[in-house]
């Protein structure tokens, strides 16, 4: 199980990163654009991934990673149930999702 703690040490490491209020959710940013949410209530988080990533981790994440329902989750943004990941895969994940959101400018 992945706690907040270790989640937000992780996004915060990237160069650059910021965890800013999102909604009723926290943010993890790259220059204004969000890479990471985070959902207290619901313990999860969610990433931004491209196509081939998203179907990546979805078959290998045992039904605690997955698309966002409707156009959010056909546009690369896939959930992370925290309590069924493990560290060393949330980490790649949100990496990839840095990179990703990072690339864009």
């Amino acid at each position: 199980m992945i706690t907040f703690e270790e989640l937000k040490k992780y996004a915060l490491s990237f160069p650059e990163a910021t965890m800013e209020p999102h909604f009723e959710k926290i943010s993890f940013r790259i220059r204004k654009k969000i890479f990471v949410t985070y959902d207290e209530k619901l313990h999860r988080a969610v990433v931004k991934l491209n196509e081939v990533d998203q179907d990546t981790y979805a078959l290998i994440g045992g039904g605690s990673i997955y698309p966002v329902p409707d156009k959010w989750g056909r546009q690369g943004w896939t959930t992370m149930e925290l309590d069924g990941v493990e560290e060393d895969l949330m980490r790649d994940i949100v990496s990839n999702s840095y990179e990703s959101v990072a690339r864009k400018r």
